[in-house]
């Protein structure tokens, strides 16, 4: 009887599991923002204060799932597939995936969407253009959130200083090299991020559709190259409230980096440390980013 109970738990589990990777597909709006002819694919959940949402490498807008069920009944959420990626264009050439293209394709969907400004979400490279979206584009935010993605200066800083910073970023030297995109393949990325069967094929579907060779072209373009320097660039400083995230078992950005964030901010400042989670902190703990998010952001 013991066993029978047992066996029964895990196939509801597995079936709320199921229902949960899938039933979101099934709910968003699906639309595309056109920035100067590049067309930016995005999904929506949800009404209320607009909330934008960006990915990293590699990814796609699925990976805010848990936060989009979690704030859509107060929110409208809309995580956008960044340009080389699922159903947004692909535009050959480097200079394409230049940082600040990236900026202005969230801009160009917050205005598509009829929004002056809206809270501005980012994770990993999504995290680097939500950062440099509140510093360049200031009007069009109202609140700033990263996970897992130190300030550009902090960065800078950590790689010019920290050994072991240098050293795990040994993966995006090597994605800078020529061709680097062709020992990708969209089944090894799928593995990658994902772990059920059913969410692998899911991402492995978004990455048939994307562009390996942009996907690299956002490192070879944006990311600092060796001898690193810290970054002597003029930047203004965050005006909007930021609330930051960092897994601490991520092993390609080190903590370091989190360190003086607060020198570059005009405004209020939140950092929660997640000591379980890795690189992606969304999926490894989505009930303290949501419960979190929910918090600090309040009930509009």
């Amino acid at each position: 009887m013991m066993k029978k109970c047992a066996l029964t738990v895990l196939v509801v589990l597995a079936l709320g599991l199921s229902a949960g990777a899938q039933g979101i597909l099934d709910k968003v709006e699906h639309g595309f923002a056109d920035n100067n002819g590049v067309k930016i694919h995005y999904a929506s959940l949800g009404e209320g204060p607009l909330v934008v949402m960006i990915h990293g490498f590699p990814d796609f807008w699925y990976t805010w799932r848990s936060q989009m069920e979690a704030l859509s009944p107060h929110y409208r959420c809309v995580a956008i597939d960044q340009r080389g990626y699922n159903e947004s264009d692909k535009p050959k050439g480097q200079e394409n995936y230049d940082m600040m293209l990236l900026v202005s394709d969230v801009a160009a969907v917050i205005k598509h969407l009829g929004a002056e400004k809206a809270i501005v979400v980012g994770h990993d490279w999504g995290g680097v253009v939500a950062w440099m979206t509140g510093i360049f584009q200031p009007a069009v935010v109202e609140k700033l959130v990263i996970l897992n993605l130190p300030h550009p200066k902090c960065m800078a800083r950590e790689l010019a200083n920290n050994p072991e910073q240098q050293k795990n970023s040994g993966y995006a030297r090597a994605f800078q090299m020529p061709d680097a995109h062709k020992t990708l393949n969209a089944t090894a990325l799928a593995g990658f991020v994902a772990k059920d069967a059913e969410t692998k094929a899911i991402y492995e579907a978004a990455f048939t559709k994307s562009d390996f060779e942009a996907m690299l072209n956002y490192y070879k373009q944006n990311y600092p190259k060796e001898p690193y320097v810290e970054n002597t660039m003029e930047m203004p400083n965050v005006q909007a409230p930021v609330l930051q995230f960092h897994g601490l078992k991520d092993t390609a950005l080190m903590p370091g980096g989190l360190n003086d964030t607060w020198k570059y901010l005009d405004n209020t400042y939140t950092l929660v440390t997640v000591p379980s989670a890795g690189h992606w902190v969304q999926h490894d703990a989505p009930e303290v980013i949501n419960s979190t998010l929910l918090s600090w952001l309040g009930t509009p």
